[in-house]
Formats: structure tokens, C-alpha cells, sequence
């Protein structure tokens, strides 16, 4: 099962991805949460949360099956389209979603998070490796399309995300409170707890005024998924550029080591 749904009172429906081991988002997992936010809206949730695993809520893009479709162009256009679909139906949910990151989140997990209402961090038990959250896309030789760099820049100013985007950093935890890329920090066996507990808070208010003040404060983030900002089939253009092609090789290297 790619996503496990967890009820945690009649209102609120954590969404858990589990796709072992580190929920890296290959066209079915991102399928199947686009169905699931759809479901879970349909039995009438008003709130959702999004977790992951202990110490990983996304790796990101499955790099690895990405890269085994090689020149498939018809094969990438559809992967990819599947995880911008995804964050697409993250982006447009009608009730307020947010991330309970349990661990690591970069690249793509860290866009789920970027289109989530709120994102609650995990502290790790050791300071000296701390989870991390960003956009590293450059370190492999990727460029972020226009609409998801405007995600970042959304969450941390523009400077500043020109700076994180350009480096491809993953900033620890704590920096990430600090600069805005999350809004809270909590033990990790407490983050789920806390997305929920937020969420409950904010259901108290009049439903109306928060959903309609929502949906004006977050039509910037809608707009920049919408497909003139992504550019899908430029994208794919670079993806198969033989430097990124290297930098990814690179990087499945390292990761099997």
C-alpha cells in the first residue's frame, strides 16, 4: 500500500506514505497520493496531514527508476507529470493540509512540503545529524522550474531562496525554523501529534472565513504549478542534457554505496 490513511478524529485524515525505504516518488506512489487527497476529501475530511517515515518523510523522485526509462521521452514526460500532478492536487486541496515532516526532505519531498498550509519538523535525537529539508536540484544538475523555485522564494524570500536554490543546500532543521521553511519544530515522536493538535485549532475557527482567506493567501502558490510555469517538456530537454545525465549517474553511485 503506497499511502496508509490513519483517522484521527471524525475531521482530520493523516495521509502516510509508505513506500519503503525512503517514500522516493515514482509515478505510482505520486499517483496514489493524488487519489488519496481526493478520497479523503470526499468522506469529508476538513484537514489533512501528510507524513512519511521515521527519519525520511520523502527522498524525493525516484532517480533511479527515472533513469531507467533513458531516451523513453512519452516514459519521462509521464513520471515527472505524475509528480506534478501530485503537488498540483496538494496545492489545489480544499481543505487545509499540513506536512508532518519525520525526518529528511529533500528535492521533491521538500516541494510536498512547500505545498502543504504548515510543515512541523522533527528535532533528531543526535544535534550532530540533524534532518535536513531543501531543494539541492543544482548539486545534481538539475534546474527547478520557474513555479517551484516561486515555492521556495514564497517560503523564505526571494534572496534568500536565490542563494539556497543556487547552492542546492539542505539546510538542517533548526536553520530551516529560523529562515521560515518550517513553522515548527517538535521531538520526532511528537511530530504527527503537533500537525494534528494545529490542525485541530484551526478547525475551530468559522470554517468559511478561514477557508475563503485561504484560498486568496495561497492562489500565488496555485499559480505557479500551473503547466506555463513548470514547462514539462523543457524540462525533460535538460533532463537529458549528458552533464545532468552524469550528475545523476553520480548520484545513484553514491546512494548504492
Amino acid at each position: 500500500m503506497a499511502i496508509e490513511t490513519i483517522r484521527h478524529d471524525d475531521d482530520i485524515l493523516e495521509l502516510r506514505l509508505a513506500r519503503a525505504p525512503v517514500n522516493a516518488l515514482d509515478p505510482d506512489l505520486c499517483r496514489a497520493l493524488q487519489g488519496a487527497i481526493g478520497d479523503a476529501v470526499a468522506q469529508g475530511a476538513k484537514g489533512l496531514v501528510l507524513s512519511g517515515n521515521a527519519k525520511v518523510f520523502s527522498a524525493g523522485l525516484d532517480v533511479p527508476y527515472l533513469l531507467s526509462l533513458g531516451d523513453d521521452r512519452a516514459a519521462l514526460l509521464a513520471g515527472w507529470g505524475a509528480f506534478f500532478d501530485a503537488i498540483r492536487a496538494l496545492a489545489d486541496s480544499p481543505v487545509p493540509v499540513v506536512a508532518a515532516l519525520t525526518g529528511h526532505a529533500p528535492a521533491g519531498g521538500c516541494v510536498l512540503a512547500l505545498c502543504c498550509d504548515y510543515r512541523v519538523m522533527a528535532k533528531a535525537d543526535d544535534p550532530a545529524r540533524p534532518f535536513r529539508i531543501g531543494l539541492n536540484e543544482t548539486q545534481v544538475g538539475l534546474v527547478a522550474p520557474t513555479g517551484i523555485q516561486q515555492l521556495m522564494e514564497r517560503a523564505v524570500g526571494k534572496h534568500r531562496a536565490g542563494v539556497l536554490l543556487a547552492t542546492g543546500d539542505l539546510v538542517d532543521a533548526e536553520r530551516a525554523l529560523a529562515i521560515g521553511l518550517v513553522d515548527e519544530l517538535v521531538a520526532a515522536d511528537q511530530v504527527v501529534a503537533r500537525s494534528v493538535a494545529w490542525l485541530r485549532s484551526l478547525l475551530k475557527l468559522p470554517r468559511q472565513p478561514v477557508l475563503t482567506t485561504r484560498a486568496i493567501s495561497r492562489a500565488d502558490l496555485v499559480a505557479a504549478l500551473a503547466p506555463q510555469n513548470i514547462q514539462l517538456e523543457r524540462f525533460i530537454d535538460a533532463w537529458t542534457d549528458p552533464d545532468t545525465q552524469a550528475g545523476l549517474k553520480a548520484l545513484v553511485a553514491r546512494l548504492g554505496k
